[in-house]
């Protein structure tokens, strides 16, 4: 007794093997789909317009506070390490990319249109001036070295932000329309003209007659924030103050002025906020020279009162001491003073800075007062003259500290330059533009294109559940009697589109080439089908499928012409009455049929027609009927089966699908052998269980199916089994 175990099937599991299989039956399709997109690759890099990027360097140097003690404050603070943060947002800033809209034009933009695809291509290597000739006579495209040069032009509202048309005349002139294409105004280069509420003068205009400009004004800003979100400002390390710039475009020139203008106006703001800062702060020093100079007048007058009451009394060694300490200590309080005074214009109450400094400052008054503590246990006299000579040190040093400054800001203010720098001018490298990255790009569309393909491929593998493996057919309970493999030589063509039931023309496929894969396995069919028929009730057999495109046709017709050529005599019937093409793959012109004998408009004698063999013939479906099914279940079809059974070794009736209509369902009664035909890769499992069990419902038995139309596979059912074997030429 033999045990058949089947192989367990992990459905979690990866293939291998299947899936290497997959890929080789594909691989031209990959091939194809992976070599479109690299030529697509390489045609972009070629016609894509080239981008080239400006770039230019600045340097943020750290800035010293005017004030005394004020750099020491700050740098406590920590406030220099977001200063490059603030210099790129200043950088950036409408104040400062606004000037460059304003004094380039940004607003307005020119653009000659060209001819789609290829134009940029074509308008390549003019330069500004170096007209090109129009080619294919199409003179309103622009073929490169085309300039527009626009002094002024101003829009009313209703014509802001829309595309407008510009169009080069003879002799210097110009019309502008709107984008309704209705004329706005026309002039000359040079001319100021109005129309349509606008105004318009061009500075130069150089361009072939016939060419047209496309105009868009934009408000201004609207080009700012664009402009804003082009330029890539960015610290080179960290807390280095070196800020690099670069910008994109297409024109290099205009892609280096526009930087240019960026950087030359932010340095220039940089030293006007400079000389307005110290300019400020000399005014503040001005201010405080007199308030100062009086308490120093007052504190003299006071000191020199005392001495001649007192008879110039002197301080004691240890009360001289003490004083010093406490001017020292008023100095510093007065500095204080002075910078909580500038730093309360520039801050809240709430800042680091200004907590900081009041913080010093009670410090400083802690220590004061503890000296003054010490002051008092002098004598009252000691006590008084070093009150009097502490008034008088403090007003002096803080007058003249504040004189120094004066001075000081004064020079600042007349020579500012500013704490920044630009370390590299704009400049582009025409030589190599940084879009299109060719290479990359080729790459890039290469892998996009095999990863596409393979994605096609593995999805559609997975949609199609069609049948591949024979194997598969014979778990339904239908016997496979044959596998007939795609053919390959002459006629080819014709088999082909009679596999999917499309008219034909040419020769079978048997006779056409009659060695061919294909015609070999019918031939293993004829065999099979020899042994199967002698327990038939009948030699009649019925070949059908269960939906279109199966290639029953294909199969019937070369069955008929390999059992003809056997010596047999066959006769083969088109039972698909709606849409039968059997004449067609058979070379034949359409005449009397079978719905015309059903019908009795035609004997016997005149629907049997020669085949294209000399033991065939041949009965086609004649004209549609429209009731197919009831004219086969009537007793005229049940005498023409009797009535032809005698006189052939088989007849071979090709029916409609049994899924589709129920022809074949009637036909196989009177059949003594039904195949159902399932094509490779078409027909899927459930649809052949379900062909086979309307079959039976309607008391058909299906000898077994033939599998139709199978593909060489590097992965699962790969093997035909059939091979040419012929004679060597002599």
């Amino acid at each position: 007794m033999t045990t058949k175990i089947d192989p367990v099937h992990d459905e979690d599991t990866i293939d291998l093997n299947a899936l290497f299989g997959t890929l080789l039956d594909h691989k031209w399709i990959i091939a194809a789909i992976t070599g479109t997109f690299f030529v697509a690759g390489v045609l972009y890099t070629m016609l894509a317009t080239p981008i080239y990027q400006a770039t230019a360097v600045v340097q943020v140097e750290q800035k010293t506070p005017s004030l005394p003690g004020l750099s020491d404050l700050t740098q406590s603070l920590g406030t220099t390490a977001s200063q490059a943060t603030t210099e790129i947002a200043l950088i950036t800033s409408r104040l400062v990319v606004g000037t460059a809209v304003n004094d380039l034009r940004l607003d307005v933009q020119v653009q000659p249109r060209r001819l789609p695809l290829l134009g940029d291509y074509l308008s390549r290597g003019h330069k500004p001036g170096d007209l090109g000739r129009p080619r294919f006579g199409l003179s309103r495209f622009g073929w490169g070295g085309e300039v527009v040069d626009i002094f002024r032009l101003d829009l009313p509202d209703s014509l802001m932000g829309k595309k407008l048309e510009l169009r080069a005349e003879d002799g210097g002139r110009y019309a502008l329309y709107d984008d309704d294409g209705k004329r706005i105004l026309s002039g000359a280069v040079g001319q100021l003209v109005r129309g349509g509420g606008a105004t318009m003068q061009l500075k130069q205009l150089t361009a072939n007659p016939g060419t047209r400009f496309d105009v868009l004004v934009q408000p201004t800003l609207t080009t700012i924030s664009k402009l804003q979100g082009d330029i890539v400002a960015l610290e080179q390390g960290n807390d280095s103050g070196i800020i690099g710039l670069s910008y994109n475009n297409a024109d290099p020139d205009l892609a280096r002025r526009v930087l240019a203008h960026i950087t030359s106006a932010y340095v220039r703001q940089n030293v006007e906020r400079n000389s307005a800062e110290a300019a400020s702060q000399l005014q503040f020093v001005k201010d405080q020279l007199p308030k100062v100079r009086q308490e120093l007048d007052r504190a003299q007058a006071a000191m020199n009162d005392f001495q001649t009451k007192a008879h110039s009394i002197d301080l004691s060694m240890q009360t001289k001491g003490l004083l010093d300490q406490i001017v020292a200590v008023e100095n510093n309080i007065q500095q204080l003073h002075l910078q909580e005074a500038d730093i309360d214009r520039r801050f809240t109450h709430d800042h680091p800075a200004y907590k900081a400094l009041q913080q010093q400052m009670g410090q400083l008054q802690a220590q004061k007062d503890k000296m003054q503590k010490e002051v008092g246990d002098l004598p009252d006299t000691q006590q008084q003259l070093l009150k009097l000579n502490r008034d008088v040190q403090v007003s002096s040093n803080t007058y003249t500290s504040l004189l120094n400054q004066a001075q000081q800001l004064d020079i600042a203010r007349a020579g500012t330059v500013g704490n920044v720098r630009i370390v590299d001018t704009s400049a582009v490298d025409k030589t190599q533009p940084v879009q299109p990255r060719k290479a990359l790009v080729v790459v890039v569309a290469t892998f996009l294109g095999g990863f596409l393909a393979l994605a096609f491929v593995f999805l559609r593998q997975v949609l199609n559940r069609g049948i591949e493996d024979p194997a598969a057919i014979e778990d339904l309970g239908l016997p496979v009697y044959a596998s007939v493999p795609l053919g390959t030589g002459p006629g080819i063509k014709a088999a082909t589109r009679a596999r999917q039931g499309k008219p034909s023309r040419g020769p079978l496929l048997a006779i056409a080439s009659p060695n061919d894969l294909a015609v070999e396995a019918i031939r293993s069919l004829r065999t099979s089908l020899h042994f199967a028929r002698l327990e038939a009730k009948n030699n009649v057999l019925m070949i059908t499928g269960s939906s279109p495109f199966a290639g029953k046709t294909f199969v019937s017709a070369n069955l008929a012409a390999v059992i003809a050529q056997a010596g047999q005599r066959v006769l083969l019937v088109d039972g698909d009455m709606r849409r039968g093409t059997l004449h067609q793959v058979l070379g034949i012109k359409p005449a009397l049929g079978l719905s015309d004998l059903l019908v009795g408009g035609a004997e016997l004698a005149e629907v049997i027609q020669p085949g294209p063999l000399p033991n065939v013939s041949f009965v086609a479906r004649g004209r549609v009927p429209p009731n197919p099914s009831e004219l086969l279940m009537h007793e005229n079809f049940t005498r023409f089966i009797a009535s032809v059974v005698p006189s052939y070794d088989l007849v071979v009736i090709d029916t409609p699908p049994i899924l589709a209509v129920t022809d074949a369902a009637v036909i196989g009664h009177h059949a003594g052998t039904s195949l159902l035909v399932a094509r490779f890769g078409l027909n899927k499992a459930r649809e052949l269980a379900l062909a086979k069990q309307r079959f039976e419902q309607n008391g058909v038995e299906l000898k077994g199916a033939i599998f139709n139309a199978v593909e060489r596979r590097a992965s699962g059912y790969s093997t035909y089994a059939y091979y040419k074997y012929k004679a060597d030429p002599a």
